[in-house]
């Protein structure tokens, strides 16, 4: 991709704001239209959502979504929508055991309203936030119940798919063992056993790091310094790993982008989460070097490679090894057409991957290396530029998605294809337009000088 080298924050103010008006409409629009009913809304197929059971992994998206649309606007009708809406239907996302996607529902939701109650940007008394505080203990221990030894002595929060399966994903999921840690909850196993929320946290994260990215040091014949997999796969017997896989990738040799983006996000906001840790709680670990060290390689080397691999304008193809991409002729040097006959592009893995890019150029910065942290914040904010702009965000106004172009998964075919066209393309996703609000709300904070976005924040430290 092209950086521009002078791009800045407020150039993106005015656009924001229009960004703000047109997720205001499309939130009602999905909540007049919209049977809940029917189950979580996933994805849209010519402009409607609709489910599709895999899991339910996205209804936090959908309120989470309200409630940063109150945050930055400061509109209460969306804040009352996505409260109630927490409080009716997300009890069972608490609790449930099947999946990977806590960090997913629970931190966009109950996280959202604890961190809003202690900035005292709603009016919430000491039982209510207890109640978000109860949520989130019991997301992260739940979450952090799935879990597999490796041979090496770590392990890692399963996938659903099972005790075998490290899904790249789930990295945005430490976030739910993340908040829990900080409220001082610890999870307790047979005969009392304590098990710490954190040390399990970290310990998921290095085998991220180390079994889902690739730092071209010899790994196998594709080991290409920041791709990522999908899957990593392990012989639950023994914990020994065995191969690479992928769900929604072309192949496990080739990158899913938008695993490569859940990586640069999941490792850059951890990065950030260490800065509140204090030393002592690092020490099980090996230290406060050895795990941030661990958590900024494989920061940078998966931004680096998205930089490398995406359009002049910063959108990725939805595989950078996808069957008919050659046809595409030297695309890192053009503007992706998601209107092109062969592959799709994926606007959602540039939405989560912006948000990664400006978080690690913000680490870097804080540690003194101000000129590679401001070009990962340009190339974020580079990004963030295209998907402002058309044909990204959708003006339809009887289109419910706000993010376009958005794919889900391609190897299944899920993905809706219009009249007269190849690809999938022009549709959007709960997880795609969350994140765009997301990576706008994080913007917008900055722009206007209000305080710096992260999901720990405003959770009071009580460990």
């Amino acid at each position: 991709m092209r950086i521009d080298s002078n791009i800045r924050p407020a150039d993106l103010k005015k656009p924001l704001e229009h960004l703000w008006e047109l997720s205001a409409a499309k939130i009602n629009l999905i909540r007049e239209e919209y049977d809940t009913s029917k189950g979580s809304p996933v994805f849209t197929h010519d402009g409607k959502y609709t489910t599709m059971g895999w899991t339910e992994w996205t209804q936090g998206f959908q309120f989470g979504g309200e409630i940063i649309q109150f945050d930055a606007t400061d509109d209460r009708k969306f804040l009352e929508l996505g409260r109630k809406a927490v409080v009716d239907l997300m009890a069972p996302h608490i609790t449930h055991i099947g999946v990977h996607d806590h960090g997913f529902n629970n931190i966009s939701t109950y996280g959202a309203l604890r961190r809003l109650c202690s900035e005292g940007r709603i009016d919430a008394c000491e039982w209510e936030k207890s109640f978000y505080d109860l949520a989130i203990k019991s997301s992260g221990a739940v979450q952090a119940v799935r879990w597999t030894r490796t041979a090496a002595g770590g392990g890692f929060v399963y996938s659903f798919n099972g005790p075998h399966s490290l899904f790249v994903d789930t990295i945005r999921s430490m976030r739910a063992l993340a908040a829990a840690h900080r409220l001082g909850h610890t999870l307790f196993a047979e005969n009392d056993e304590k098990i710490s929320l954190l040390e399990r946290m970290i310990m998921h994260i290095e085998a991220t790091a180390s079994y889902n990215v690739y730092y071209g040091e010899g790994r196998d014949s594709w080991d290409i310094y920041g791709r990522t997999v999908h899957e990593a796969i392990f012989n639950v017997n023994d914990g020994r790993y065995r191969c690479p896989s992928s769900q929604q990738g072309f192949s496990p040799f080739t990158t899913w982008t938008r695993g490569l983006a859940w990586a640069m996000c999941g490792f850059a906001e951890q990065l950030e989460f260490m800065q509140v840790v204090d030393d002592r709680e690092l020490e099980a670990a090996g230290g406060r070097q050895r795990v941030e060290a661990m958590m900024m390689k494989a920061a940078r080397a998966t931004c680096d490679f998205y930089i490398e691999n995406s359009s002049a304008d910063g959108i990725p193809c939805w595989d950078t090894g996808a069957p008919n991409i050659r046809e595409l002729g030297d695309y890192k040097t053009q503007k992706a057409d998601p209107f092109n006959e062969y592959e799709p592009v994926d606007s959602s893995a540039a939405a989560i991957a912006a948000q990664g890019l400006m978080r690690l150029g913000k680490c870097l910065r804080e540690r003194g290396q101000e000129e590679d942290g401001g070009r990962y914040i340009r190339a974020g904010l580079t990004v963030c530029r295209t998907l402002l702009d058309d044909p990204y965000i959708s003006k339809d106004s009887k289109h419910q998605g706000l993010l376009l172009h958005s794919v889900y998964h391609r190897p299944n075919g899920w993905d809706h294809i219009p009249p007269g066209r190849k690809v999938p393309c022009g549709e959007s996703s709960m997880w795609g337009d969350y994140h765009m609000r997301e990576l706008a709300l994080y913007l917008w904070r900055i722009i206007n000088n209000n305080e710096y976005y992260t999901f720990f924040k405003g959770i009071e430290n009580q460990v």
